[in-house]
């Protein structure tokens, strides 16, 4: 049986400890309150899974709390504590979002198995979301995922270039998912039905490249022996993908850059034309106008390619979106591996923030992933990251202004608490998105 957090809430201190204590046994994280009303201040700061709840307590009953709870998470899976005098409000609690009702006096052996019905029932529901969102992605934007506001413009750029047929070139730095951006326009144009070819122009070797894009008949050289398709012709109908266009040899633009004018080509050792009809979306990671300056990429090819152009923005100029991402690659690496890792601590979280990810989305998807395996419990923590280094930073001078005085304050808490943000923003008296925003605006740097 998997291990999950719980909050106990009774006024009995025998019932607390008799519970808490069976539940601990059983390897689960357990946390008791005496009343409604401390338990809703508990609820504000720690996330449970699981809430066993007294329906009769002192003060604020245990259908009032549930009532704030469901009102505050929707999701929370309550169950309620009763005896067998209350049944009758145990049956409209669960009307009223309860999951189950424990009955006095508790048999332990009961009370494993309803948790065991919990975890399996929440693993049911997280697999089923999961794969509504993978049905659901390929159907937009692939597995692009994003609520800021440069996600937000890229999706609307999708949105009105995909059903045109004019070239599309996508910029941005490696890992930032300029591929999956290339399949969204072609999952959402005219041409969906057709094939999506991916030219990797950074991994084929260029004694390769011409046979490879324009394929070849058979003995057009030694070991020439059956004709092949090129790439260019597989993707008639469809979309090619010109992933890395930058790193295609000057020979090869030339050769390029007429197929996309007449679309018309030739095999390696071939007489017949083939004429293609495909849409074209290239991408780089190079700023191709250095490239031209350099001589390393032809103009006439970049004006031919660049008729439609956007930028896919970095990791670390979408932060807000990362939690969204972390738990999408978490859902998936646990479906993939099927471990019963359920969550991401909140000091990893945190320092997941704070890190720049220079290999963008990628290298977040495989910190996750590494996290996922390597997870000893039902959770990843800062020590299974690959980014997590501990270390000091550096403490700036002595301050002069203002500004300097609140930079070198918030760093050294910062360093005294071990760049643990939610014990930072608490001493700081502000809260963790506004400590956010100060470690951005001054550019405060964890040193490794």
């Amino acid at each position: 049986m998997g291990s999950v957090k719980i909050l106990i809430v009774d006024d009995e201190l025998i019932v607390r400890e008799s519970l808490g204590g069976w539940l601990e046994r059983d390897g689960h994280s357990v946390d008791k309150a005496p009343s409604g009303e401390e338990a809703l201040e508990m609820l504000q700061s720690v996330k449970y899974d699981i809430l066993l709840l007294d329906i009769k307590m002192g003060g604020m009953s245990g259908l009032d709390v549930l009532k704030k709870v469901k009102e505050q998470d929707p999701d929370m899976v309550v169950v309620m504590i009763t005896a067998y005098g209350s049944i009758p409000s145990s049956i409209e609690a669960m009307k009223n979002g309860a999951y189950d009702y424990l009955l006095k006096p508790f048999d332990p052996d009961e009370l494993g198995m309803l948790i065991e019905k919990i975890i399996d029932h929440q693993e049911k529901i997280r697999e089923n979301l999961y794969l509504k969102e993978k049905h659901k992605e390929r159907d937009r934007f692939e597995s692009m995922l994003g609520q800021s506001q440069p996600m937000q413009k890229v999706f609307d750029i999708i949105e009105d270039i995909a059903p045109v047929n004019s070239t599309v070139l996508i910029t941005g730095e490696t890992g930032t998912g300029k591929g999956l951006a290339a399949k969204a326009i072609h999952t959402k144009s005219s041409r969906n039905d057709g094939p999506f070819v991916v030219v990797n122009c950074g991994a084929i070797p260029e004694h390769l490249m011409e046979s490879e894009l324009f394929g070849h008949q058979k003995g057009a050289f030694t070991d020439a022996k059956e004709t092949k398709k090129g790439l260019l012709e597989l993707a008639h109908g469809g979309t090619l993908f010109l992933d890395e266009i930058g790193e295609i040899s000057i020979r090869m633009q030339i050769d390029l850059l007429r197929v996309l004018e007449d679309r018309v080509f030739y095999r390696v050792g071939g007489t017949q034309p083939i004429e293609v009809d495909f849409r074209v979306v290239a991408a780089s990671n190079r700023d191709l106008k250095d490239a031209i300056k350099e001589g390393s990429f032809r103009e006439d090819l970049f004006y031919r390619l660049n008729v439609i152009s956007f930028d896919m923005p970095p990791l670390r100029e979408r932060k807000e979106d990362l939690p969204l991402l972390a738990d999408y690659f978490l859902r998936k690496y646990t479906h993939e591996t099927n471990k019963q890792v359920k969550k991401i601590s909140r000091d990893a979280l945190d320092e997941m923030m704070l890190y720049e990810w220079p290999g963008n989305v990628r290298e977040l998807e495989n910190a996750i992933e590494r996290g996922v395996v390597i997870a000893k419990g039902t959770e990843i923590v800062t020590e299974n990251l690959p980014i997590f280094n501990p270390g000091q930073v550096s403490v700036p001078p002595a301050a002069q202004s203002l500004k300097e005085m609140e930079k070198l304050h918030i760093t050294q808490v910062l360093i005294n608490k071990e760049w643990n943000i939610s014990k930072s923003s608490e001493v700081l008296g502000i809260d963790r998105s506004t400590l956010y925003n100060k470690i951005k605006l001054y550019n405060i740097q964890k040193i490794d």
